[in-house]
């Protein structure tokens, strides 16, 4: 049954996994202040009343990454994606306590990458503030895991994420078809200090606060693959 899975096999099984205590509320606060400490009015950035954004963050707060990068995150990426994984993307969500901010159900389809070039499967492209993404090979994003580090709490009441069980194994799984006679979904709450680790092909979305309680998350991607040599991640650490 499900319910005595692994957190490991949980996470091939059902696309994701949640694990607490990974963050001491004194490195929560430490990584908040330099957060907070750092130059917003950069293109990376993004405000608005709904949320506030930092694209390429381990990029853009570089005194983060050994904070982020402690002992026991380590540990699960090497338990939990195996040797030579880097990070191919980084970025910063501030749902604020007024936030209606709703996403509906999607897949994570697309890689941050350094330049738009014309290359056999991949496409369709988009740039976001001067970042290419582009969809790549499926095999390239059935590699990808992500880990969204929770420094809040998070539950049903504050847009906690909302899954499609096993999801992450049907390939590219449009929303609208859905069948929800036979799908399962899952809201995953995630205590401060936590991780939820997803696959990208995982259908997820989350509903709007109705608690008025902040969600700040570090959403991180991890590969081992390189890309075609007239490509490049664009955030490789």
């Amino acid at each position: 049954m499900k319910e005595f899975l692994t957190p490991k096999d949980q996470l091939s099984i059902q696309g994701f996994t949640v694990l607490s205590t990974i963050y001491s509320e004194e490195e929560i606060n430490k990584l908040l202040h330099l957060i907070e400490q750092v130059d917003s009015s950069k293109q990376t950035f993004r405000k608005s009343a709904d949320l506030f954004a930092i694209r390429q963050f381990l990029k853009e707060i570089p005194p983060i990454q050994e904070l982020i990068f402690n002992q026991k995150l380590q540990h699960v990426i090497r338990e939990f994606f195996g040797e030579n994984y880097f990070v191919v993307k980084s970025i910063y969500f501030d749902k604020p306590e007024t936030s209606n901010w709703f996403v509906a159900y999607h897949q994570d389809l697309t890689i941050s990458v350094d330049k738009k070039i014309e290359i056999q499967d991949f496409g369709p492209w988009t740039v976001k503030q001067n970042q290419f993404a582009v969809q790549p090979p499926l095999n390239i994003l059935e590699n990808i895991f992500t880990v969204r580090i929770h420094l809040d709490h998070t539950d049903e009441h504050n847009g906690a994420l909302k899954v499609v069980d096993g999801s992450h194994l049907k390939k590219i799984y449009r929303p609208e078809t859905i069948d929800w006679k036979t799908e399962k979904e899952t809201i995953c709450q995630v205590p401060r200090g936590g991780l939820m680790i997803m696959k990208p092909l995982l259908l997820h979305g989350s509903n709007r606060t109705t608690n008025n309680k902040k969600r700040r998350v570090i959403h991180i991607e991890f590969s081992n693959l390189e890309l075609p040599e007239e490509l490049q991640w664009a955030e490789r650490l």
